[in-house]
């Protein structure tokens, strides 16, 4: 991938404003830059909102069919560099290149052709009565996204944006810009019009805060950790802009005492373990029963054998974390879980043997954990499982519930009603229920320090639209 030294500013690629500051990409596998991304200021955000604000007039009023055209024009472009967007997502944050094609590529593609599908039918006004109810765009939205699903992250904000008349500042991450950049170009190329559209690199100080706190932007969308998703809003609160939050997760997953627990338990080890564990709603803590440990292990031991680590550009389940800083903080967390007395079963501190170089982690799953343990109550965000049990489902899910975060959660077992109890009983905005699979249909988003907001699916057109009542427009 080129450096990244140009951003995306009023349908042209412009360079930054002021003197050239630039960071370098680390291919995590190699832990040698891939590649440098240049870092913008609040004069390259200040650019890119007025080339927003100058486009919203005439965008918020085309047609439904001119943006269902748009969007197929996007997604046609998307599926002509599927091939160079699944490269850049091995490269930039170590995906195995069999999950950057199969799942990376295809989730952003998803969304893209759900809001173009959801905009067919979708109705932006009502009557009440002698009152006409309208749904207008809100404005100009500013997005900031993470690394971890590059693709998915960015299509989810600016698909329904797109959709519904919006324009847009997109802030990618900066350890992970290349398939934004290849975003960008695919927009060029499908002929969305000059200022709908804009990319300005940067890091959180730099851009994130001047685009969160900018008097002419009235949406904010971002995703990441609660942490920094509290900043963004009290970045926000003086202007009084919408803000939109898809956060951190801690997610609970129950398997009940039945036939299918030790292969609920494999499928718990593998979806948890998918892209490394950096998954905002990873099911990172595994409620199993109490008397069934012995069987619970066994199923864990077992199934992790099949886990391989290694080169991500090779046939491999498992690549590196995306970052030394992110190797450090789950190295920490998984020797203060040791400390704290919780049984690595399987994996462990240290690299996997024979894997030097690059921020491989080793897939680790912990028994003897106890819900009060950090392990059990951070998110990690890398490949370790914890294992805690219960003694009646009642427990379990108190347990489940027992978190300030409230993203998703997981319920598996052979009585499906019973499965429906339990997930209509977690406190969590996404539940899956025997492992279904993910719905772009359906919408997604968090309770409690999860966020607020909902992303996917038509009920993503909610939060990029203002309600007016026109009163009277009947009599």
């Amino acid at each position: 991938m080129p450096d990244i030294t140009k951003f995306y500013i009023d349908g042209q690629w412009v360079d930054p404003i002021g003197e050239l500051n630039v960071l370098d990409v680390i291919n995590p596998a190699t832990e040698k830059a891939a590649g440098q991304v240049a870092l913008g200021t609040s004069a390259d955000v200040d650019a890119a909102v007025a080339a927003a604000r100058r486009a919203f007039d005439s965008w918020s009023q085309s047609s439904v069919a001119d943006r269902i055209a748009l969007l197929q024009a996007i997604i046609a472009e998307y599926q002509n560099r599927s091939a160079d967007l699944a490269a850049a997502v091995t490269e930039e944050m170590g995906a195995p290149a069999g999950l950057a094609k199969a799942a990376q590529v295809p989730i952003g593609l998803a969304h893209l052709m759900t809001a173009a599908a959801s905009l067919e039918t979708y109705s932006f006004s009502e009557d009440r009565g002698s009152s006409r109810i309208v749904k207008e765009p809100i404005g100009v939205c500013g997005f900031i996204t993470p690394w971890n699903w590059p693709l998915n992250q960015v299509m989810c904000k600016v698909a329904p944006a797109l959709a519904t008349g919006c324009t847009m500042v997109l802030k990618p991450s900066e350890v992970a810009p290349f398939s934004a950049a290849i975003v960008a170009e695919i927009f060029d190329a499908a002929g969305v019009p000059a200022g709908v559209f804009n990319l300005v690199n940067g890091d959180g100080p730099g851009v994130g805060s001047a685009l969160s706190a900018h008097p002419d932007i009235d949406l904010i969308s971002f995703t990441g950790s609660t942490r920094a998703g509290i900043e963004v809003a009290k970045n926000a609160a003086p202007t009084v802009k919408r803000v939109a939050q898809e956060l951190g997760g801690k997610s609970p997953n129950i398997l009940l005492d039945d036939e299918s627990l030790t292969r609920n338990v494999a499928a718990g080890v593998a979806a948890m373990m998918v892209n490394s564990g950096q998954s905002c709603n990873a099911p990172s803590r595994m409620l199993v029963p109490a008397n069934r440990i012995d069987d619970v292990t066994a199923a864990i031991v077992e199934a992790a054998a099949d886990i391989t680590v290694g080169d991500p550009t090779s046939k491999v389940k498992l690549g590196p974390v995306v970052s030394e800083p992110q190797f450090t903080k789950i190295q920490g967390l998984i020797e203060r879980a040791i400390a704290d007395g919780a049984t690595p079963v399987v994996g462990g501190a240290g690299r996997p043997e024979g894997l030097e170089t690059g921020y491989y982690v080793q897939p680790t799953v912990f028994t003897n954990v106890t819900n009060d343990m950090e392990i059990a109550r951070t998110e990690v965000f890398g490949p370790v499982l914890v294992v805690i049990g219960y003694d009646s489902v009642d427990e379990a899910i108190e347990i489940g519930n027992d978190t300030e975060y409230g993203l998703a959660g997981y319920v598996s077992g052979d009585d499906l009603d019973e499965v429906r109890r339990i997930g209509a009983k977690l406190r969590a905005g996404s539940i899956t229920l025997n492992s279904a699979g993910l719905d772009p249909a359906a919408p997604f988003g968090g309770y409690k320090k999860s966020g607020n907001g909902r992303e996917w699916s038509d009920y993503a057109f909610s939060e990029f639209l203002e309600v007016k009542s026109l009163l009277g427009f009947g009599a």
